[in-house]
């Protein structure tokens, strides 16, 4: 077997230097107002020997900050902040795209500032708690159901910071259509209870989300779009529901209809979560033409068998990035791979988030 997991990519003039994406992570170090700092920017930095780098989940608007130091892209400190990170990686010839994720009803008004709002498409809490700074854990608030006038404008607010994202120096945005939160709550029949034009049946649900990929493409180019998907996913309190494949088939025909640039599906099914299974991983290949992400517990061996075989282009590793910066270089060398703190995934500062030393440092 060749390695194509360290090949270069290629598709309609969007080049990466490997097949090896940093997914997306949580790591809550935006302690400013929310605003990218210079030890983010040496974060990502240090991990940029991925071929495409997919940053942790970043709000749209004061309404989609729903966990504590969660970064936003809404104003000229964000702009700023962001910067310096697309920078950075650009410097070591990376690709950096910004996940823009509102968080919808997995919030609590304690993350956020005054006049925020906590939206969903229905009324519907979501069972479990949300920590804050403040408070510690909080149980999860019910949230108002959008308006059709909410929904417009909140499509708006995915444009204006999708165009921030461009001012900030990013090859792209990512939107975050998985793992509980707004978009995918219109997607899921349980959490979405409306009876207009958002809810009801299968083309109605997608609608929000066909909204708004399709407001982003426009605004700043398809080519420059991707959407992350979780079929299955139970993560943000997501039930199952009986047209799950049929949901999913129609959105991904939808948006290999858009033209966008790619879609990434999450498995979680590593962590504890139901397992995606093979089928509609085989059908979204199917109906989707463009570049297709693969992500979930995938080891080396793995991912190069999953490209092998065509269900995927590109593979993202999550945790593995955590503790090892240099990934790229230890999985081409065969060297060990350390292991990550969980304690420190979500705590303020430099601990377990800029001090794990790459191999050739420690062997130091």
């Amino acid at each position: 077997m060749d390695n194509k997991l360290f090949s270069a990519y290629e598709t309609n003039g969007f080049k990466l230097k490997n097949r090896i994406v940093m997914a997306p992570m949580t790591r809550s170090r935006a302690e400013e107002k929310n605003a990218p700092n210079e030890l983010m920017a040496t974060y990502y930095a240090q991990r940029a020997g991925a071929g495409l780098i997919i940053t942790e989940g970043t709000a749209p608007s004061p309404n989609g900050l729903g966990y504590a130091r969660i970064p936003g892209i809404y104003s000229d400190a964000h702009i700023e902040g962001w910067s310096n990170v697309t920078k950075g990686v650009h410097e070591q010839g990376s690709k950096i795209f910004l996940q823009l994720m509102h968080t919808g009803r997995v919030s609590h008004e304690l993350n956020m500032p005054e006049g925020a709002k906590i939206l969903a498409p229905s009324a519907v809490k979501s069972s479990g708690e949300m920590y804050t700074d403040a408070k510690g854990n909080q149980p999860f608030p019910v949230p108002k159901e959008m308006t059709t006038s909410e929904i417009k404008q909140t499509v708006e607010e995915h444009v204006t910071a999708a165009r921030n994202a461009m001012t900030a120096g990013f090859d792209g945005v990512e939107i975050h259509s998985a793992n509980g939160y707004l978009l995918e709550q219109f997607l899921n029949p349980k959490v979405n209870q409306r009876s207009d034009e958002y809810g009801g049946s299968i083309e109605n649900r997608c609608k929000f989300v066909l909204e708004v990929t399709a407001a982003i493409a426009d605004a700043i180019g398809k080519e420059k779009v991707g959407i992350r998907l979780s079929p299955y996913g139970a993560f943000g309190d997501m039930p199952q529901y009986d047209e799950i494949d049929e949901t999913y088939t129609y959105l991904t025909k939808e948006l290999n209809r858009q033209g966008i640039l790619y879609v990434h599906i999450v498995d979680h099914s590593s962590m504890g979560s139901p397992e995606v299974p093979l089928e509609i991983k085989q059908e979204i290949r199917k109906q989707f033409s463009k570049t297709l992400i693969l992500s979930g517990g995938y080891d080396k061996e793995r991912a190069e068998e999953d490209i092998e075989k065509g269900l995927g282009n590109l593979v993202a590793f999550g945790r593995p990035f955590i503790a090892n910066p240099d990934l790229v270089s230890r999985m081409k060398n065969d060297i060990p791979l350390a292991e990550p703190n969980p304690e420190t995934f979500y705590t303020p500062g430099k601990k377990g988030y800029t001090d794990y030393p790459a191999y050739q440092e420690q062997e130091a």
